[in-house]
């Protein structure tokens, strides 16, 4: 093993720590409803960087209150929203971890949206979810600057990384998405347009040495949806609009079909090292990996160059110190807080 998960990592002007990524999760813990961060999300995501995390990723932000999953979800469609998100950065920084956010828009999943939007008029299964409006092509551009002001003022609250959510069934999923795309004009001749715009967009909100990440579906398990073929084929126009590394995760888009996802460690690793290879270029590995020498193999073996953690990082703040000494590093190494070394 050349790389280790406790080795740093340099992409563009983002140095990190280590390889450890906090994978973003919703919270839904808005509870004044007004997309800003709170005291719930300043304790959540300080205490993982206490934990010694090297990357961070604040949970799916949204870019229009109807962007949200639920009214109780964050978001930055307002520069009101900065002085909050403004607060939680430094708060991270002030511990040692960097910071993406995940800039999204849920289209058709918008829960509390009364009329929520998407690129067709194709509805997500279940009672919860009403009936979209398909996106004009004059409101698909909008939404577009829509991304890119969120983007701004993400940057303006002191993020190192962006990270777009182009997975798990939310907008810009649909859009280049057969089974969720059924339009006419250019956004359904070209599968890829919208999520190219919106790169295109961001990359002109931030500095030049900041890296751009796209979270992304690599396969679809409802019956008829797009394989891994499919989603590098898109990704390599992604990829030339200016995303610098791949997330790479799976479904989202519906019920599953024939096609089931694997629901054991390291199911969707083998996808983030086919994106790794055919596009050279680096990704995040997730799903399932809180196995510390599991997460240590992945980066071993170069299946991917950063692990992400979520359901174990929601279960243990300080996971990543944890997994260091697991891993043999030293005390001294092990980004243990100076109040907590007795502990250890």
């Amino acid at each position: 093993m050349t790389d280790k998960l406790f080795s740093p990592y340099q992409i563009k002007g983002l140095q990190l720590n280590n390889r450890v990524v906090m994978a973003p999760m919703c919270q839904y813990s808005v509870t004044a409803k007004d997309g800003n961060p709170n005291d719930w999300h300043q304790v959540h995501y300080v205490s993982r960087a206490v934990g010694g995390t090297g990357l961070i990723v604040i949970e799916m932000t949204d870019v229009d209150p109807d962007g949200r999953i639920t009214d109780n979800d964050l978001g930055i469609w307002s520069d009101e929203h900065i002085p909050a998100f403004t607060k939680l950065v430094d708060g991270i920084h002030a511990y040692g971890s960097k910071v993406a956010i995940q800039i999204a828009h849920a289209g058709r999943k918008a829960e509390d949206a009364a009329r929520p939007v998407a690129p067709s008029v194709v509805t997500f299964p279940g009672e919860s979810f009403n009936t979209p409006h398909a996106l004009t092509t004059e409101e698909t551009q909008a939404m577009v600057q829509k991304f890119a002001d969120g983007v701004r003022r993400a940057v303006a609250a002191g993020v190192d990384a962006i990270e777009l959510h182009g997975a798990h069934g939310y907008l810009i999923h649909q859009f280049h998405s057969p089974l969720m795309n059924h339009r006419e004009d250019e956004y359904g001749q070209d599968l890829s347009r919208f999520g190219v715009e919106i790169i295109r967009a961001a990359k002109k909100e931030m500095p030049e040495d900041m890296p751009l990440i796209m979270r992304i579906s690599a396969v679809e398990y409802a019956d008829g949806g797009y394989d891994i073929d499919h989603t590098i084929e898109i990704s390599r126009a992604y990829q030339a609009a200016g995303v610098d590394m791949f997330h790479i995760s799976s479904g989202g888009e519906g019920s599953s079909g024939q096609r089931k996802p694997g629901n054991y460690p390291g199911y969707q690793v083998p996808f983030a090292r086919r994106f790794r290879e055919e596009l050279n270029v680096p990704v995040i590995a997730v799903g399932m990996l809180e196995d510390s020498a599991l997460a240590q193999a992945v980066i071993g073996n170069g299946d991917a160059d950063l692990v992400a953690v979520g359901r174990g990082m929601l279960r243990d703040p300080y996971w990543a110190t944890h997994a260091a000494l697991e891993l043999g590093v030293s005390k001294d190494q092990a980004a243990i807080a100076q109040p907590y070394t007795r502990g250890y």
